[in-house]
Order: structure tokens, then sequence, then C-alpha cells
């Protein structure tokens, strides 16, 4: 099991959440190419490039996204 200390959960949340949703996004925009083929090289390329875009900007926008989910939202009275 990694020991990764739990401040950085941030990181590791945001590398896992990025890498997921790239995954997916690629796939679904290399679905056309199935019948090709190139379907799974088509998709692991774009995945690759797609996550290395979109890690930077889920570690930077998480914050604000959470500050802001925060002021949207509020805590409910214990039962």
């Amino acid at each position: 099991m990694f020991a990764i200390p739990r401040r950085y959960s941030h990181f590791v949340f945001g590398v896992i959440q990025s890498g997921l949703t790239s995954l997916m996004a690629a796939g679904t925009a290399s679905f056309s190419l199935l019948g090709s083929g190139t379907f799974v090289s088509n998709w692991l390329v774009s995945w690759l490039v797609s996550w290395a875009m979109m890690m930077p900007i889920v570690l930077l926008a998480a914050p604000a996204i959470r500050s802001i989910s925060l002021i949207l939202t509020r805590d409910e009275p214990a039962s």
C-alpha cells in the first residue's frame, strides 16, 4: 500500500479524477474508430494527451470549486 501523507490527498484525488475523466472522454471521442482497428491506439494516445492537459487544470481548479460549493451549500442541523 502507498503511504502518501494525507496532506497530499488533494493531489492524489486530482490525479485519479483527471485520469478517469480523460480516459472516458478519450474513449468516447475515439468510438468512431472502433471498426477500423485503430481504436485502442488512438484511445491511449488521446487519453495521455488529455490527461496531461487536464491534471494541472483539475489540481488548480479544485480548491476554488470546493470553496464555491461550500458557499452554495449549508450544514444540516444534527438530529
